[in-house]
C-alpha cells in the first residue's frame, strides 16, 4: 500500500507540472521566441540529454536485442508522434476544444487495456471513468470561448491522435516497466524520440533568437524541459510499475485542475460554483478509479 501511496504522488505531481506547463509553453510559442516543432526538437533533445547524464548514477541493467524494437515503436509514439500532433493541433484548434479533446484519453486506455492487456473492467472503475470525465468536461465547456479558427476540425483531428498515441504510449510500457527499470529504458526513449523529431524541427529551431529571450521566457523553457519532460516522464513509468494504465491515465482528469487553479493564481481565471462542482466530481472519479486498483496489484 505505502508504494502504492508512492505512485499516486507520483500521478500528481505529473498532473501538477503538466497543468502549469500550458500556460509556459503558450507564452513561449505564442510569443514568437519558439515555433511548436522547433520547441519540441528543443525539448527532447535537451530532457534526452539530462536522461543520459542521470543514467550515470543508476546501476546499469542490459537490454535484450529483441526489446529494442519495442523501445523504438515506444519513441514514437510516445515521444514523437505524442508531441508533433499535440503542438501542431494547438496551433489550429482552441485550447478548449484540445483539453476536452485530451480527457478521453482514459477512455482510449480502458479500452486498449482490456483488448491488449486483459485488464478487468470493473462497473466501480467504469463509473469512475465517467465521473472524471464528465467533471473535465464541464470544466472545459464553462465559459468557453465562440471564436473560430481556420482548420479547427484538423486541429481537433490532430489532438486526437496525441490522445490515441500516448494511450497506446501507456499500453507499451506497461509491459515494458514489467522487464526493465524505467531508469535503464527511458534514456534510448529520448534517444529515438530525438531521431524521430529532427526531421521536423531542426530548421525551427535553427532560427531562433536566443538573445531576444527574456528571464521569464527563459525560465518557462526550462520548466517545459526539466519538470514537465524529464520529471514526467521518470514519474509515469515509475507510476506504472504499481498500478494500471488506465488508473496512471485517469490522472489526465486533475490536470484541468491544476491548470485552472494556477490561472486564478495568475489573475486570468476565477473560481465558481460550478468550477468547485467540476472539481468534486473530478476527484470522485479519481478516487474510484484508484481505490479499485489499490486494492490488488496490477498484473
Amino acid at each position: 500500500m505505502k508504494s502504492n501511496n508512492s505512485a499516486l504522488v507520483a500521478l500528481v505531481l505529473v498532473q501538477l507540472f503538466y497543468g502549469v506547463t500550458f500556460t509556459f509553453a503558450n507564452d513561449v510559442i505564442d510569443g514568437g521566441y519558439m515555433q511548436p516543432f522547433g520547441f519540441i526538437l528543443f525539448r527532447v533533445s535537451f530532457a534526452g540529454i539530462l536522461f543520459w547524464i542521470f543514467s550515470l548514477w543508476t546501476p546499469s541493467e542490459k537490454i535484450e536485442y529483441k526489446d529494442f524494437s519495442k523501445f523504438v515503436i515506444a519513441a514514437f509514439f510516445g515521444v514523437a508522434l505524442n508531441m508533433l500532433a499535440f503542438f501542431k493541433g494547438l496551433q489550429f484548434t482552441t485550447p478548449i476544444n484540445g483539453s476536452v479533446i485530451m480527457v478521453t484519453t482514459p477512455i482510449i486506455v480502458l479500452i486498449l487495456s482490456a483488448i491488449i492487456l486483459r485488464e478487468k473492467i470493473t462497473k466501480i472503475r467504469l463509473f469512475g471513468v465517467l465521473a472524471g470525465l464528465s467533471g473535465a468536461l464541464i470544466l472545459s465547456l464553462y465559459n468557453s470561448s465562440s471564436n473560430s479558427r481556420d482548420h479547427i476540425l484538423l486541429g481537433n483531428f490532430l489532438i486526437l491522435v496525441n490522445a490515441a498515441s500516448y494511450s497506446y504510449y501507456l499500453i507499451l510500457i506497461k509491459k515494458l516497466t514489467a522487464k526493465y527499470h524505467p531508469y535503464t529504458f527511458i534514456k534510448w526513449l529520448f534517444l529515438f524520440g530525438t531521431l524521430f523529431v529532427f526531421p521536423f524541427g531542426y530548421k525551427e529551431l535553427s532560427e531562433v533568437t536566443w538573445n531576444e529571450f527574456t528571464p521569464y521566457i527563459w525560465f518557462s523553457t526550462i520548466f517545459v524541459v526539466v519538470f514537465a519532460t524529464f520529471a514526467t516522464y521518470l514519474l509515469n513509468p515509475l507510476a506504472l510499475r504499481k498500478l494500471s494504465a488506465t488508473t496512471v491515465s485517469a490522472f489526465v482528469y486533475v490536470q484541468p485542475v491544476f491548470a485552472g487553479v494556477f490561472a486564478v493564481i495568475m489573475g486570468s481565471d476565477s473560481v465558481s460554483t460550478i468550477k468547485i462542482v467540476a472539481t468534486l466530481l473530478i476527484f470522485l472519479g479519481v478516487y474510484l478509479v484508484t481505490k479499485n486498483s489499490t486494492q490488488r496489484s496490477p498484473k
